[in-house]
Formats: C-alpha cells, sequence, structure tokens
C-alpha cells in the first residue's frame, strides 16, 4: 500500500487556489524577480571580482540557468501545481527530498523581500532630503528604529497585496515590471551615446585580470543572485489560467530577456568608467558610489536626469521584487503545508483564494530578517547557495519522472534530456562550491533546522496521517549536501583552504554530482508510487478535474 499518496491532503475546510494569472502576468512574476536590486549592483560586484572578464561571468551564468529554466519549464507545464520546486521532488523521492528542497526554497524566498526592501533604503538614504532629515541606516548598514518603522511599512504593502488577491499582486507587479525593464535600458542607450571608453575592456591589468578565478568567483558575488527568479511562473502554475499552454513559454521569455539586458548593462558599466579610476585595478571602479554606480556614472557623463530617474528606479525595482517574493515564499509554505511537512494551517485558503497563514508567515519572518543581519552584499552569496540548491532538485526529479512517470503529456520538453538533465545538476553544483564554503556550511545548519521543524510536524500528526518517509529514496540527499561543503573546505572559494588545486577542484565537483545524479535516479520512487503521489496532489488541488466516485 501506497502511503506517500496522503501527505498531500488538503486541509479540511480548506479552499483552492484561484486561477486567474495569464502568461503576461507569468512573464511579469519571473520577469519582475530576475530585475531587481541586482541590476543596480550586479555590474559594480561583477567588475570588481573579474574585471571586464565579468562579461564572461554573466554569460557562463546565462548558460548555466537557462538549462536549469529549461529544465524548469517542462516540469512546470507537466505538473502545473503551487510551489513547485517543493513538489517536483516530492513527487519523485518523497516527502525528506521534497521537504528538504523546499525548505531550502522557502529559506531563500522569505529572505529576499526583506533585502529587497533594505536595498531600497539603502539608495533612499543617500538622497538629498532623507539624508540630510532622516537616518534610517547605522553606520553598519542596518536599520535604524526609523528605518525599520518605514521597512515594515514596504513588507505590510507587500503583504496587503498578496492578501487582497493573486490577481492584484499579478497586475500590479506587471505595472511594476514594465518601468524595471525599461529604465536600465534606458541606461544602456544614454551611458552608451555619452561616453564609451573601448580602453576600459583592457584596463586595469588586461582583459582577466584575476583570471579565471575571479570570472567564477563572480557568479555567487551577485551574477547568479540577479539572474536568478525565472522559477516564480512555476511557483505559481497553480493560480495560472492555462499552466500547460503558459509557465514553459513565460519561464523562458523572461530568462531571455534578463540575460540580454544584464548583458548590455554590464558593456555599458565597464565603458563608461573613468580610466582614470582602472589605473591601479578593479577593486574599486566608481569610487565611493557603491549605492548607485549607475547614478553615479550618469552624473559624471552629465545626464543628471538619468541619476534621478535611477534613484527612483532605486525604490520601485527591489520594491517589485520584493512584491513577488512575499507571493514566491507564501506558495512554498503553503505547498509544504499542504504536505503536512509543515503544520497544515499554511494551506487554508482565504475565500479570496490566496493562503493567507503563508502570506502573514511570510510578512512575520520578514520582519525579524530586519534584525542586525549582514548587509545585502554579504547575504547574496548565501541566497545564491540556497537558491542554486533548490534549483539541483530539479533536474534529478525530472530524470526520475521521465522514467517512473513516462506517459504523461509534457507540453514541453526539454531537448536531449539524457544530456542537458545532467549537465543542469552539475551546473547547479558548481553553484554551491563558487558560492565558498562559509556559506555552504550554514546553508546546512539551516537544513538541520528544518528538518527539526518536520519532525515536530510529524510528530503531532495522527499516526494515520504520516506518510511514508521512503528513506531509500531520499537517501542521496544527505551524503549529496554534506558532500559539497567537504568539498567547499577543501575548495579555493568563500573560506576554503585552497588544498584543492586550480581546476582540479571543478573536476571533483563535477564526478562527484555525476556519480550522486545517477544514484539519486536509481533511488527514486516506482512508477506507481509516483503515479499515486502525483493523483492525489492533483486531486487535492484541482477537484473539479477528479471528480468523486
Amino acid at each position: 500500500m501506497v502511503t506517500t499518496t496522503s501527505a498531500a491532503a488538503a486541509p479540511t475546510g480548506s479552499g483552492h487556489l484561484h486561477r486567474d494569472v495569464g502568461f503576461w502576468g507569468l512573464l511579469f512574476v519571473s520577469l519582475g524577480s530576475i530585475i531587481g536590486s541586482g541590476w543596480l549592483l550586479g555590474a559594480l560586484t561583477a567588475a570588481s571580482y573579474a574585471g571586464p572578464a565579468s562579461l564572461l561571468s554573466w554569460i557562463l551564468a546565462a548558460a548555466i540557468l537557462a538549462m536549469l529554466a529549461l529544465v524548469h519549464a517542462e516540469l512546470g507545464a507537466a505538473y502545473p501545481v503551487a510551489g513547485g520546486t517543493a513538489r517536483f521532488p516530492f513527487f519523485a523521492f518523497g516527502p525528506l527530498a521534497g521537504f528538504t528542497a523546499g525548505w531550502m526554497a522557502w529559506v531563500q524566498a522569505v529572505t529576499i523581500a526583506p533585502i529587497e526592501v533594505e536595498a531600497t533604503l539603502s539608495y533612499t538614504a543617500r538622497i538629498g532630503w532623507v539624508k540630510d532629515n532622516v537616518t534610517l541606516l547605522h553606520t553598519d548598514g542596518t536599520l535604524t528604529g526609523v528605518g525599520l518603522i518605514i521597512a515594515s511599512v514596504f513588507m505590510l504593502l507587500f503583504t496587503v497585496i498578496n492578501v487582497v488577491g493573486v490577481k492584484l499582486m499579478s497586475e500590479t507587479n506587471s505595472i511594476t515590471v514594465i518601468w524595471k525593464t525599461l529604465v536600465p535600458l534606458l541606461t544602456v542607450v544614454v551611458l552608451m551615446s555619452l561616453t564609451f571608453h573601448t580602453s576600459n575592456f583592457t584596463a586595469g591589468g588586461g582583459f582577466a585580470p584575476y583570471g579565471a578565478h575571479g570570472v567564477f568567483a563572480a557568479l555567487p558575488a551577485g551574477v547568479v543572485f540577479a539572474l536568478q527568479g525565472f522559477e516564480q511562473a512555476i511557483q505559481m502554475a497553480g493560480e495560472a489560467r492555462n499552466p500547460q499552454r503558459d509557465v514553459s513559454r513565460a519561464v523562458i521569455a523572461a530568462m531571455v530577456i534578463g540575460v540580454v539586458v544584464y548583458l548590455l548593462l554590464e558593456v555599458a558599466f565597464i565603458a563608461a568608467l573613468d580610466p582614470n579610476k582602472l589605473l591601479h585595478g578593479w577593486a574599486n571602479p566608481v569610487g565611493k558610489g557603491d549605492f548607485g554606480p549607475y547614478a553615479t556614472l550618469a552624473t559624471t557623463a552629465g545626464a543628471g536626469w538619468l541619476a534621478t530617474v535611477l534613484y527612483i528606479d532605486a525604490v520601485v525595482s527591489p520594491a517589485g521584487t520584493g512584491l513577488v517574493y512575499v507571493a514566491t515564499s507564501s506558495r512554498l509554505s503553503y505547498a509544504m503545508g499542504h504536505e503536512k511537512s509543515l503544520p497544515k494551517r499554511l494551506a487554508r485558503i482565504s475565500p479570496r483564494g490566496v493562503p493567507l497563514t503563508s502570506i502573514l508567515l511570510a510578512f512575520v519572518v520578514g520582519e525579524i530578517a530586519f534584525l542586525p543581519f549582514p548587509s545585502w552584499s554579504a547575504l547574496v552569496g548565501l541566497v545564491t547557495s540556497a537558491t542554486a540548491i533548490m534549483y539541483a532538485f530539479a533536474p534529478v526529479s525530472l530524470h526520475a519522472l521521465r522514467l517512473r512517470d513516462a506517459d504523461r503529456p509534457r507540453p514541453y520538453r526539454l531537448p536531449a534530456w539524457r544530456v542537458c538533465s545532467p549537465l543542469a545538476f552539475v551546473a547547479a553544483n558548481l553553484i554551491i562550491y563558487w558560492s565558498g564554503y562559509q556559506a555552504d556550511w550554514k546553508l546546512g545548519a539551516t537544513i538541520l533546522v528544518g528538518l527539526a521543524v518536520f519532525a515536530l510536524t510529524r510528530s503531532r500528526l495522527p499516526a494515520a496521517e504520516r506518510p511514508a518517509l521512503h528513506w531509500r529514496s531520499a537517501a542521496w540527499v544527505w551524503p549529496w549536501l554534506a558532500g559539497m561543503i567537504v568539498i567547499g573546505r577543501f575548495g579555493r572559494y568563500g573560506g576554503g583552504s585552497n588544498a584543492l588545486g586550480n581546476w582540479w577542484d571543478l573536476l571533483v565537483v563535477i564526478v562527484f554530482s555525476l556519480a550522486v545524479y545517477y544514484v539519486a535516479v536509481q533511488l527514486a520512487l516506482t512508477s506507481d508510487e509516483v503515479e499515486a503521489a502525483v493523483r492525489v496532489e492533483e486531486s487535492a488541488e484541482f477537484p473539479e478535474a477528479f471528480p468523486a466516485a
């Protein structure tokens, strides 16, 4: 008897998510997440790590995330359920693997909204009247009492919009995303037309002053963070009017637009720099303008009006992304509540068709995150590694579900999936490794906390409602994560000991990743178990498609 299927039973008295979002809403949800505070700081941090070779960092990140986006596009169209990143591994490997992926997805999502709000206030604090009359930040970058109140207002606004309903959230975000996309493109055109120093691309030590190590180190320092977010359309697939048609299209379109915008921004940024500031390297290419490098460049180029627009955008872009991530984190906790991995109350649906308790939880955790934690830049590596762990579950789940659920209609199919899927898993593990040992071991500790919450929630369930954990199917997860932490400890990034030689470290990650991948596929649930788990999830979420016998 398959007991896994009970994991998704809907809480008694719960409603169901409303399907109100079309293609453009899904596109703007993903694109709105991709274009946030990352565009305002990503080019600066990437250039500081890699110089002009940061262009290679963006291209490499684009290739990696595009591959992962295509994996998610197939899964999202084939399994259009809310909080998909938590549920795909649940279908393939059972509750333990599903919870681990969902917990990691939730941790990164629930943290990004307050990070974006802090980014907004960081920029605002440097603007004229605000700087002279209101103290928003302490000298260490943490929020003052006034700053905390204003940040709380932002979080409350995000929460209210989400509580009112996903349609309003989608429409509000759509307006914001149009602005967020046009302003970076305007910045590119203006800067390139006013100042373009081709010599900058070989200045400060040449095209690649820090070699390949700099190119790789730039990825978790803001490049991957800037490009991540394509999966937001997948998280909201349960609220899409036509998910089989629209989810994959929205994911791919958002990724393409985001990559083009960020590559153009990096080119414009490098070409607009003052060559005199690059004579001694790339450590500080715009002086002290860290909280608005493009505005600094615009002012220097004589486009003060553009600097004003950019300071406005420094509020709009991060705020728009924060709005999206409140929605995303609530859908993830909703999914885990649905599966009884977290308290069932999180899966309760309001009369407006939104997961009210999950939205309120995102608000509370966001408020806690405003306490004196590290700054935007310090948290980027941590969030990037968490995102990579979340992404890594998708390719191995795709392979397992292709084998165990082969007859399911797949509106979009990953090309050459037997090659691309393991490559995507390897790519995600490389991002985890490049994020550094300090980020990875902290995430390991966070996972242990999550498992403790999972165990406590499970212990409070009646015995008849406890799904089988399928320890065997999830047995690959712990050696994988522990192995990545160990490799990071002896690696060359973020606090590693440098015991592994240059390039040999990447070979170790690749070989280890492939070994884990193929072991995981072999350990996946049986076809009957997968079919039963998927059916119960879909029947609980969309009962109209599964009439009672």
